[in-house]
């Protein structure tokens, strides 16, 4: 059975947050995201669970790390400044396998920018926001409904590969109001306990090693320097750093299929439209109004890492249109994979791209 509500897409995340079995938040209140904190805030008590208001964001997302490895899952919320001040803990957190879920919910930038409007800015911060090699997973709702599924999915995900996984909303999804279904219970992916004899960073066939949750009777040490297998340092051994850093980056490439979730419209289009996050919904418009013309959608629910073989679901393709709340950071990546044209097509402003704006997008193209 489902329930419906007809709810706000911050509070939809932090629902979907505790169906997913998380019970410590710790974050700092920022616009576009603090309905987040405030739900989670009223929420918590409740079940038996923990929110802290810590004094800055890098604090929050310490927190947030510290609860993982108790055995807690564990989220923050926060928007373009204080994504920027967590990035060294994000690099923390990959180098140390701890699994917990950021919800970014963008705004305009550079700096303080446009508090209360919405953008798409923060996709390659993301992707390549902290020092070093990494590999990350990264979610993109176009709806009320993907913030509370999408929520629960970036937890399993976190706890499959034992990672920071990020729900790359935007101010559009984030402070909109839509009928949503809360199911009675969802799938829950929990992570893997350390085995019996195994070290603590010493990985399965997977590149995932299990999990010693502090206070269960393992001996781990925990240190963002290169490490060896049982946590100790190891910051002089280049071998030993390769190695790390390799399966870092392949425990989550090598399962790019799996990680996959995109939905394909009319895959035998000419002209397709790459999409994430609010501006799919005006593609969906576009393409509903203009049936018969070629038109189809690869829309993304996980952009990083990015599918380039949804690409190849288009055999037909000969332009492909990537409109973005931002001057095009996902459509380079577009290019990088397809032999032919790629049109951004940017809006900065807070504000969505209309149906028309679209549609003579296509138009431009297809007469150039």
């Amino acid at each position: 059975m489902t329930k419906l509500e007809f709810m706000q897409g911050n509070t939809a995340s932090a629902e979907g947050a505790i169906a997913a079995g998380c019970r410590f938040f710790g974050g700092y209140p920022i616009t576009p995201s603090t309905e987040v904190a405030e739900a989670m805030a009223r929420r918590m008590p409740k079940i038996g669970g923990v929110f802290v208001q810590m004094e800055d964001e890098i604090a929050s997302i310490a927190a947030v790390i510290g609860a993982s490895w108790t055995g807690k899952k564990a989220m923050t919320a926060t928007s373009g400044p204080g994504f920027s001040l967590m990035m060294e803990n994000i690099g923390f957190a990959v180098m140390t396998e701890t699994p917990l879920v950021i919800v970014n919910v963008q705004r305009g930038g550079p700096s303080t920018g446009q508090p209360t409007m919405s953008a798409q800015g923060d996709m390659l911060q993301c992707r390549f926001g902290s020092h070093g090699d990494m590999a990350i997973i990264a979610l993109s709702p176009d709806s009320v409904q993907e913030m509370y599924d999408l929520t629960v999915k970036a937890f399993n995900l976190a706890e499959r590969f034992r990672c920071p996984a990020f729900l790359m909303a935007d101010e559009i999804i984030g402070h909109m109001r839509e009928r949503i279904e809360l199911p009675d219970h969802v799938e829950i992916v929990d992570r893997r306990p350390l085995e019996p004899g195994r070290l603590p960073f010493e990985a399965g066939a997977d590149g995932v090693p299990g999990f010693p949750t502090f206070g269960t009777g393992h001996r781990v040490h925990v240190t963002g320097l290169t490490h060896d297998e049982r946590g100790y340092p190891a910051a002089t051994d280049p071998a030993a750093h390769e190695r790390l850093v390799r399966r870092l980056v392949d425990k989550v490439e090598n399962a790019r299929h799996e990680i996959a979730d995109y939905r394909v419209t009319n895959p035998e289009a000419e002209v397709v439209f790459v999409c994430y996050g609010s501006p799919a919904r005006a593609v969906q418009q576009v393409v509903s109004d203009h049936p018969g013309e070629g038109l189809g959608i690869l829309r993304l629910r996980v952009v990083w890492p990015f599918p380039e073989h949804a690409l190849a679901e288009f055999p037909n393709a000969r332009l492909f249109i990537v409109p973005e709340q931002n001057l095009g950071q996902v459509a380079r990546e577009v290019e990088r994979h397809v032999r032919v044209p790629v049109i951004s097509v940017p809006r900065l402003g807070g504000e969505l791209h209309t149906p028309d704006e679209l549609v003579r997008a296509v138009e431009e193209a297809r007469s150039a």
